[in-house]
């Protein structure tokens, strides 16, 4: 082994005393070796809880990725698939006061994907938790089986409209009916869930066991990116809003220059603020 050059007076170097793995460190506190690896975990970015809470589609536009669909039984229940593809009824746990436009999914297996159709006004596809599509045949058993989508697989919505039934569509299927959950007369059993409801008996009873209330999550919501998009553009300080004037503001000129942020006109208003302070300065 070819050793570095040495020249006369160079200070010899020390050699250091390699620690052996029973070693104790005296101090309360030890560092860490020079030669060891220290790393940091970053911290994560605290989720918004304003996104992760449930709403209730308002329309069509609105449905967009994980959904909830809440039937119109008493108590209500989800549309659910299992592993092996059967669709069912579910007990819905997490609601306020038993009412069906609170309600959050507490299992894996009452989410649903919603994509809308390319092209298309109001049809879309639900896939399941296992990956497959929830489909209807034309004698109305509903299944989530199949990992490609046909013609059973695509549904139409339709916007139920009238008093207390906001967020509320009926699932029309590609053989022209329409999904429904209904009570079974025997206590203590489970709805049944079928798809061969017509479009002539829903208009004339009026029939609610077609009502399907989508449950979505709130950051998926148009108007909920809107509000929070609103809200960012209005977070700024008092300091910064100083900073930015040159002086000290008055309370009322600070709910205005927020308010400015929110609605757009801040630069106008910002200026109005500005050529203000210059008035009171000379005044």
């Amino acid at each position: 082994m070819v050793k570095a050059l040495a020249f006369k007076g160079d200070k010899k170097p020390t050699k250091k005393r390699k620690r052996l793995p029973n070693d104790s460190n005296t101090d309360d506190d030890p560092a860490p070796a020079s030669n060891q690896l220290t790393t940091t975990t970053p911290v994560a970015p605290t989720e918004d809880p304003d996104d992760t809470h449930w709403v209730s589609a308002d329309s069509l536009p609105d449905i967009t990725g994980p959904v909830l669909l809440v039937l119109s039984t008493t108590p209500p229940t989800t549309l659910s698939s299992d592993a092996l593809g059967a669709v069912f009824a579910q007990k819905i746990e997490n609601l306020v006061e038993g009412l069906p436009d609170s309600a959050e999914p507490h299992d894996i297996r009452q989410v649903w994907i919603a994509t809308r159709v390319v092209g298309s006004e109001g049809s879309f596809t639900f896939k399941g938790h296992q990956g497959r599509y929830l489909g209807c045949d034309k004698y109305g058993v509903c299944s989530a089986s199949r990992e490609a989508v046909s013609a059973e697989e695509t549904f139409a919505l339709q916007a139920v409209e009238g008093r207390g039934r906001t967020g509320c569509f009926r699932v029309k299927t590609a053989w022209g009916n329409f999904f429904s959950a209904k009570n079974s007369e025997s206590q203590g059993s489970v709805p049944v869930v079928r798809g061969d409801v017509t479009e002539a008996e829903t208009e004339a009873e009026a029939d609610e066991s077609t009502f399907i209330r989508i449950r979505m999550q709130a950051r998926f919501k148009p108007i909920h990116k809107v509000e929070k998009a609103e809200k960012m553009r209005a977070k700024i300080s008092r300091k910064e809003l100083e900073e930015e004037v040159g002086r000290r503001l008055e309370d009322d000129e600070v709910r205005r220059l927020k308010k400015a942020r929110r609605e757009g006109d801040y630069h106008e208003v910002m200026l109005d603020v500005k050529v203000k302070g210059k008035h009171d300065k000379f005044a």
